[in-house]
């Protein structure tokens, strides 16, 4: 589907220089050719592909080598200090133009909000020819192998190599369950210690003699809690501390009733939510209740989306909270002694991973949290990386999860206020199918035929359904940028359709609406798209109407009821027991002002994933409350949520497999 590649590119020494950098980008930017109709399944689209040397695009993007390992011929991870490189002078604004894509309420299905954003980045570099990055979340591979398929985008506007994004990529996943895994067993195994040790004994274990008999300086990954008890000045000296102090330092006393850190698996597997754990007899009967949340739940999966560097982890990693003591305060990975570990596990994590999209695109893969249970948002890296890359002028497209209610919301209210970057425009992507199911139609379900109100014309309930996309652009607005409409165009849709949520859009204040053939012709279907988005950044070029819906200042309460009732529109919130006992906890423990990343369901403006279209008046019920002070934020649970989703009678695992005469995967969508 593509004109095949000239030779690859040779990286010179100069690879910087704009000469470099042009030849770069004629041998990687290239437009498709040969498309099909209808459009084959994503894989064979991806598979027939001609993929471009990752170095290659690399020097498109003016990266010499090195700034980049190359993991294998067509990924490469890009050093996080590249994001350092190059500031606007005079907004503070790093290079080019600042876009989020995010989305209305989605069916289960999805609404083609990865596709659209792979689709613009095709349009936007490849046919209009302006310096363009797109930053997207690595995919969990719970919905790959679940319901809802990969995230590398779909037909003719994706991410290649496209099995190698939906399933290990360069392994960041992986480093992220197995920090978060470690952390936890050194939560459990310190709490068996000091249940089963006496004070000087433990103290001895942590801190042995040396063969002078000795003890010598203590651990670097120690100081951290010497200086929390005022004991920084003791580092040098282990046998300096009374016995007093000796016990402070060893013993956490750990409440083991208020373990708030989780173990973590990167599948969907709905009997992990409650298990109990220590049941073994070497455990001696000390068993407690715990659960397993997906792997991109993590809170350290959240501190790689907002880390700004490996000294910024490394502060982040070290202060996250795994339980209250027995007298309320915090204690953090620092104090378990943990954190350099868990930065070395996390140190090639840091760097986004470089791929290309079909039409040559670059694109920069990082971090993959939900934005249903998490911050749901590409890294704070990689889109500085971006933005340094394409230059004034260039835009960065960075996709915001599920709908703009939760994961546009977040991005303004996270990872905006963490960064300080100000976006120029919004995308909101919207179908004629979502918009008839938020209109009352019937439901829409995985592997289930679409019913004949999908595939027939029905202008009236596409009228009833535009009310989600309409408070969806109000409430971007709401934040000061403006917004496009990206109208995924399926192919049972009609014109009096389309003209219905074009009017509807451009009412509630959007700047344009735009229908989009991407995915069916890659980046020439979103050339009209593109020309609407730059035209939205160069008439808001300073970002200078952006402003935050809550200051720091306000309590944790009152930050949760102003994105309740000011963008789900409900009427007041109520908070379980539970709820109201960790909110005073955080408050005394000095975490009241961190902003809040609301854990809902991604269905609905509402708690109730079968409130469709756009409900005001309801209560919205908070179940619990987490506290990631490392990420740096706090997480409400919206009702019982769960944090690990399950399968579905039939997965997509059932169409997975591998061709063994080509050791080709076959079957991902």
């Amino acid at each position: 589907h593509t004109t095949t590649p000239p030779p690859p590119h040779r990286a010179s020494s100069d690879m910087g220089n704009g000469q470099s950098v042009n030849a770069a980008k004629r041998q990687s930017l290239r437009k498709l050719t040969d498309i099909i109709s209808p459009v084959p399944a994503d894989i064979d689209v991806a598979q027939r592909a001609v993929a471009v040397p990752i170095k290659t695009i690399a020097a498109a993007c003016g990266l010499a080598e090195d700034d980049y390992e190359p993991y294998g011929r067509y990924k490469a991870k890009v050093s996080e200090r590249v994001a350092s490189r190059k500031t606007d002078t005079t907004s503070g604004q790093r290079g080019g133009y600042y876009v989020v894509v995010a989305g209305i309420n989605p069916t289960p299905l999805g609404e083609g909000k990865s596709t659209t954003t792979i689709g613009l980045a095709q349009a936007m570099g490849a046919h209009l020819e302006r310096p363009t990055v797109a930053c997207i979340r690595q995919p969990s591979m719970g919905p790959t192998f679940g319901i809802k398929g990969g995230a590398a985008g779909g037909g003719y506007s994706q991410v290649i190599p496209m099995e190698e994004m939906n399933l290990h990529l360069t392994g960041d996943i992986h480093a992220i369950g197995a920090a978060n895994n470690l952390l936890a067993a050194a939560v459990d195994t310190r709490v068996f210690h000091e249940l089963t040790q006496k004070d000087e004994a433990l103290f001895d274990r942590l801190c042995p003699k040396g063969k002078n008999g000795k003890r010598g300086a203590f651990a670097k990954s120690m100081r951290g809690r010497l200086e929390r008890l005022g004991l920084g000045h003791k580092r040098d000296d282990a046998d300096a501390l009374t016995t007093e102090e000796r016990a402070k330092f060893a013993r956490l006393d750990i409440d083991r009733e208020r373990i708030s850190w989780r173990r973590v698996v990167d599948m969907n597997d709905r009997f992990l939510r409650k298990i109990t754990i220590g049941q073994s007899d070497t455990e001696k009967g000390f068993t407690r209740e715990t659960g397993f949340d997906i792997t991109v739940a993590s809170e350290i999966m959240a501190v790689l989306a907002m880390t700004t560097s490996m000294e910024d982890m490394e502060r982040r990693l070290g202060a996250m909270v795994v339980a209250p003591d027995v007298r309320g305060n915090p204690v953090t990975a620092d104090d378990l002694g943990v954190t350099g570990a868990l930065l070395a596990l996390m140190k090639d994590a840091i760097k986004p991973t470089l791929m290309q999209t079909l039409e040559g695109t670059p694109v920069l893969v990082h971090a993959g949290p939900f934005a249903n249970i998490a911050s749901g948002n590409s890294s704070v890296i990689a889109d500085q990386i971006g933005l340094s890359m394409v230059g004034e002028g260039g835009f960065v497209l960075t996709e915001a999860g599920f709908g703009a209610d939760i994961g546009l919301e977040k991005f303004m209210h996270l990872k905006c206020r963490s960064s300080g970057l100000k976006p120029h425009a919004a995308v909101i992507v919207a179908t004629v199918r979502a918009l008839k199911l938020h209109g009352g139609g019937p439901a829409v379900t995985p592997g289930k035929p679409l019913a004949e109100a999908y595939t027939r014309e029905d202008v009236e309930l596409v009228k009833k359904g535009v009310a989600n996309l309409t408070r969806h652009v109000e409430n971007t607005k709401k934040f000061g940028v403006p917004v496009v409409v990206a109208l995924n165009v399926f192919p049972s849709d009609t014109a009096e359709e389309h003209e219905a949520i074009r009017a509807a859009a451009i009412a509630a204040g959007a700047d344009d609406c735009v229908l989009c053939t991407h995915h069916a012709e890659g980046g020439k279907g979103a050339t009209k798209l593109g020309e609407a988005v730059a035209a939205a950044c160069e008439k808001n070029k300073d970002a200078k109407e952006f402003k935050l819906l809550y200051p720091d200042s306000m309590g944790i309460k009152e930050k949760i009821s102003k994105i309740a009732c000011e963008l789900y529109r409900a009427k007041d919130v109520s908070f379980s027991e539970q709820a109201e006992e960790k909110i005073a906890m955080f408050t005394a423990q000095g975490f009241a002002r961190l902003p809040i990343c609301m854990a809902k369901t991604q269905y609905s403006f509402s708690h109730d994933a079968n409130l469709k279209g756009a409900p005001s008046g309801f209560t919205l019920p908070i179940g619990d409350v987490r506290c990631s002070a490392g990420a740096g934020f706090i997480v409400p649970l919206v009702g019982a949520f769960p944090t690990i989703p399950g399968l579905p009678t039939r997965p997509a695992y059932y169409e997975i497999g591998v061709d063994t005469k080509t050791d080709r995967v076959v079957g991902l969508s």
